[in-house]
């Protein structure tokens, strides 16, 4: 039984390779790393009342979370079939933006008052869940309107979860 070599896909507007090679992997580094931090940072920040503990936890959230879609995009194709371009520069997109995404709102713990530090971290997450949208908007041509509703849903049921779990722990 002979496999036929993978079809190479004639080359793409300029364009659409950006998108594709750069704005998309930037794109779901950046969701992934502002949404899947959000329940660590809340939940601890919530669990301790510590500021520097929910710093610490978004930190290791956002370091790993970079690290895990980092070689998850490098490694889920070598971009020959697909044009979405060379796997190390994807993996290292993804996994900058990740961090960045999960970094953005953990910075804000620094400070030593836990009230300030979740009111600046929750602005910061509505700008980059709202900055998401725009990208989504500007580059993906998604409707504008209906991507905000996505995304804003989707971090707000991410934040709830962090909340919910943070006030349980707690009162436990």
């Amino acid at each position: 039984m002979s496999s036929a070599p993978p079809r190479i896909l004639p080359a793409p507007p300029q364009e659409h390779v950006f998108v594709l090679q750069k704005v998309q992997p930037a794109l779901l580094g950046l969701m992934d790393g502002s949404v899947s931090t959000l329940a660590p940072i809340f939940a601890t920040a919530g669990l301790t009342g510590k500021p520097i503990d929910a710093f610490f936890v978004g930190l290791a959230a956002s370091l790993g979370a970079g690290i895990s879609m980092g070689l998850a995009e490098a490694l889920s194709d070598d971009g020959r079939v697909s044009g979405r371009g060379t796997p190390l520069l994807r993996g290292l997109i993804t996994g900058l933006a990740t961090v960045l995404g999960g970094m953005l709102h953990t910075l804000p713990f620094l400070l030593p008052d836990l009230r300030t530090a979740l009111t600046l971290a929750y602005l910061i997450v509505l700008a980059e869940l709202l900055a998401i949208a725009v990208i989504r908007w500007k580059y993906m041509k998604s409707p504008l309107g209906q991507t905000i509703v996505q995304v804003v849903v989707g971090g707000a049921v991410v934040f709830g979860v962090g909340v919910w779990l943070g006030r349980l722990g707690a009162a436990g």
